[in-house]
């Protein structure tokens, strides 16, 4: 079991039973699966960057990723559909608080100029983090890569309400500005 895992199950469950007077720990709100999601424009033009984009995401995670496709033509943006455009990866269980831990205590605070991410929630419970480079994580080495990308960090929760997934994702150690 992960450090954070255990760290949720021991400390937060209980203080958010406490603080929104759940009956049964079921109804406490918990990470369902993050999403991590490469979109990828420059794929039209040079088709060796998915390639690129699925390596490094595969080392980030630990998984292999999944190529997205277009599922529509937009002519002014010269796209066809079934043309590859992203990759994402979806991450469960024990992998999925691996990857939390690293983002948290790793990632996030070497970010250049860092004051903390918007708190900012879908109106659902869920939480989409934009990062502007993959070089966060350290295990991306920087002569390997072709070109810095950006990459959207999706938390899905099972909180009914935003209040509830802010404060859930607070006691986990995110690090919202005020």
């Amino acid at each position: 079991m992960q450090r954070l895992q255990a760290f949720y199950r021991d400390e937060i469950m209980p203080t958010l039973m406490k603080e929104f007077g759940y009956e049964n720990v079921m109804q406490v709100p918990r990470l369902r699966k993050i999403v991590v999601n490469i979109g990828m424009g420059e794929a039209l033009d040079n088709p060796k960057a998915i390639d690129f984009a699925v390596n490094d995401l595969r080392i980030i995670t630990g998984q292999q990723p999944v190529v997205t496709k277009a599922r529509k033509s937009v002519a002014n943006f010269k796209l066809r559909a079934g043309r590859a455009i992203g990759v994402k990866v979806t991450l469960r269980g024990e992998r999925m608080w691996a990857f939390l831990d690293r983002l948290l205590n790793v990632a996030l605070p070497r970010t250049r100029d860092f004051h903390g991410v918007p708190d900012k929630l879908d109106g659902r419970g869920n939480y989409t983090l934009g990062l502007r480079e993959q070089l966060l994580f350290p295990e991306i080495e920087y002569d390997k890569i072709d070109k810095i990308r950006g990459m959207e960090v999706t938390m899905n929760t099972t909180a009914e309400t935003d209040e509830e997934a802010q404060r859930f994702l607070e006691l986990l150690g995110m690090p919202f500005r005020h």
